[in-house]
C-alpha cells in the first residue's frame, strides 16, 4: 500500500469537494470559524482550488477541493477523474479523511495516491506530505496495485541514464518476473544477430552498453493472448543525425514506451487477469561510435523486410519493428505497442493526449472510453494507407522514414503497421511519458502514459482472477 495512506483516526480532517454553486451549501455545515475563513478567502470553487480551513486553535479542521463548473459534453469528463489528486501537494502535511461531494471515494482515493508520488532517490532532504485516510469500501489492493505499477513505471522514466541503461532495463523486467512468477529470457550483444533481431542490433551496436531484447511471459497458454511491447531506448543521442542539445535533454525518457508497458504487465500479472501475457521490451542506446548505423544503410529485418535507414535519430521505430514481428508470430488476440515515438504526435496532440492507431474500431472505442473514464485519455489518429507512398524507398522494400515534413506521427505508424499481420488486434501509441507541468494526480516528471487505461480495458474485458 502506498505511504500516502494512513489507519483510521478520529481527529482526520475531513475534505469536501464542492462546484461553485455548492459554496454555500457548505459553509452552512461546517464550523463558524471554517466558514468564516472560506468566505474570507473568496474560495469560488475553481477546478482544482485547494483551500484548508483553520478552527478556533488555529490547526485546520477542514479542507475544500474546488470541482469547477461542469465540462461541456464529449470525450472530456464532467470531472476530471484525476481531480482529488491535487490534494496531495496542496494541503498541508497531516491526516485527512474524504467527507462529502466525492462521487466516487475509491477513484478519488488512487488520485490522491498518484499525485502523491515523488522521485527523491537523489534527494538528501525529503518533505513531509499529507496523508489520507482509505475511503470506507474501497478496494485497497487494487488502488496499491495500480499507483505501485505506475510509480514504477514513473522511477523508470525519472532515473538519469547513467544509471538506467539496457542492462537495468532488463533487470526491471527481470524483477517483475520474479515477483509474479513469470518465465523471463534475455538476448544480449551478439547473440541477436544469430537469433535473427537485426535491426535490434544495428541500433544499439555503437554504445558500450550491449542492445538487448527482453522477453517475458505468464498465464495459462490456453487463455487469449495478449502481447505488449515496449520502446526501451534508454538514451538517444540521435547517432549520427545528431540531436541539438535542447532536443537531448530529456532523452533519458526515450524507454517511456518500456516503462508504461511494464507498469500495464505488472497490473495484469498482480490482479490475475486470464490472459497468457507476454511483454517484449527492446532495449539499446543510441550512440555514436565507428561501427554507428548510417543514413542510407539498408537491412534486412526480423520479417525480411529491407530497410533503408532515412534518419539514425528515428531508431524507435527499428528496433520495434524486429520486436513487433517476432510478437506477430505466435498470432495472439492482441499486441499493444508502447513508444516515444515522434516529435510530430506532441505537435498535433500536445503532451497529454497519446495518438492511438489502430484498424480495430471496436478496440479503439473501448480503449478511449476507459482511458477518459479513468484519467488515462488517448485520441485515434489514422493509419491512412495513401501515406504508406511517402515510406517508399528506391533501393529497398521500405525506407523507414517518410520524404517530408508532413504526417510523421502517421507515416511511423504505418511504418510499423508493416511488421504485423497476424494478429488479430494490433494498436500502436506514440506516447509523450512525461508531463511538462504537474496536474491532479500527475506531478511534474516522468509518467506511464496510457497503462491505466489499456489495464481498464483489459480488466473489463478479460474479468478478474484466473
Amino acid at each position: 500500500m502506498p505511504d500516502c495512506f494512513a489507519p483510521p483516526t478520529a481527529d482526520a480532517v475531513p475534505v469536501h469537494a464542492v462546484r461553485p454553486d455548492g459554496i454555500e451549501a457548505l459553509a452552512a455545515r461546517l464550523p463558524p470559524a471554517a466558514a468564516a475563513w472560506l468566505a474570507a478567502t473568496g474560495f469560488e470553487a475553481g477546478a482544482g482550488a485547494v483551500v484548508a480551513l483553520p478552527g478556533e486553535t488555529g490547526r485546520p479542521v477542514a479542507a475544500v477541493l474546488g470541482l469547477g463548473k461542469p465540462q461541456a459534453a464529449g470525450r472530456i469528463p464532467a470531472v476530471d477523474p484525476l481531480a482529488a489528486g491535487v490534494l496531495a501537494t496542496a494541503l498541508p502535511a497531516g491526516t485527512y479523511t474524504l467527507a462529502s461531494g466525492f462521487e466516487d471515494p475509491a477513484a478519488a482515493a488512487l488520485a490522491f495516491a498518484l499525485g502523491s508520488y515523488r522521485f527523491e532517490r537523489y534527494r538528501s532532504r525529503r518533505k513531509t506530505a499529507p496523508r489520507l485516510v482509505l475511503p470506507e469500501g474501497a478496494d485497497g489492493a487494487e488502488i496499491a496495485r495500480i499507483a505501485d505499477a505506475v510509480f514504477r513505471g514513473r522511477d523508470l522514466v525519472n532515473t538519469p541514464a547513467n544509471d538506467l541503461g539496457p542492462a537495468e532495463i532488463a533487470d526491471a523486467v527481470r524483477a517483475l518476473a520474479e515477483r509474479h512468477g513469470a518465465d523471463f529470457e534475455t538476448i544480449v550483444g551478439e547473440d541477436l544477430l544469430a537469433r535473427n533481431f537485426p535491426l535490434i542490433h544495428a541500433v544499439g551496436a555503437a554504445s558500450t552498453r550491449a542492445p538487448r531484447l527482453v522477453d517475458l511471459t505468464w498465464g495459462n497458454p490456453a487463455h487469449p493472448k495478449v502481447t505488449l511491447v515496449g520502446k526501451g531506448v534508454a538514451f538517444d543521442t540521435g547517432g549520427l543525425n545528431i540531436k541539438p542539445d535542447a532536443s537531448m535533454l530529456l532523452m533519458k525518457k526515450d524507454m517511456g514506451g518500456a516503462a508504461a508497458a511494464i507498469a500495464l504487465a505488472d497490473m495484469i500479472m498482480d490482479a490475475g487477469l486470464p490472459v497468457r501475457l507476454r511483454l517484449l521490451v527492446a532495449a539499446v542506446e543510441n550512440s555514436i561510435s565507428g561501427n554507428a548505423f548510417r543514413p542510407g544503410d539498408v537491412y534486412r529485418s526480423r520479417k525480411g523486410i529491407t530497410v533503408e535507414i532515412g534518419n539514425t535519430d528515428a531508431e524507435g521505430r527499428l528496433i520495434l519493428a524486429d520486436a513487433l514481428a517476432l510478437a506477430d508470430e505466435e498470432a495472439p488476440e492482441v499486441i499493444v505497442d508502447f513508444a516515444t515515438l515522434t516529435g510530430a504526435a506532441r505537435v498535433a496532440l500536445g503532451p497529454d493526449l497519446p495518438p492511438l492507431y489502430t484498424d480495430d474500431d471496436g478496440f479503439a472505442e473501448a480503449l478511449l472510453a476507459a482511458g477518459t473514464a479513468v484519467g488515462d485519455p488517448l485520441w485515434r489518429m489514422p493509419l491512412w494507407r495513401p501515406y504508406e507512398k511517402m515510406l517508399d524507398s528506391k533501393v529497398s522494400d521500405i525506407n523507414h522514414i517518410s520524404g517530408g515534413a508532413f504526417a510523421g506521427s502517421i507515416t511511423a505508424a504505418l511504418f510499423l503497421s508493416r511488421f504485423v499481420e497476424k494478429a488479430k488486434t494490433w494498436a500502436h501509441l506514440d506516447v509523450f511519458a512525461w508531463v511538462p507541468s504537474a496536474k491532479p494526480g500527475r506531478p511534474e516528471g516522468g509518467e506511464a502514459h496510457s497503462a491505466r487505461a489499456l489495464y481498464a480495458l483489459f480488466k473489463a474485458r478479460y474479468g478478474a482472477g484466473a
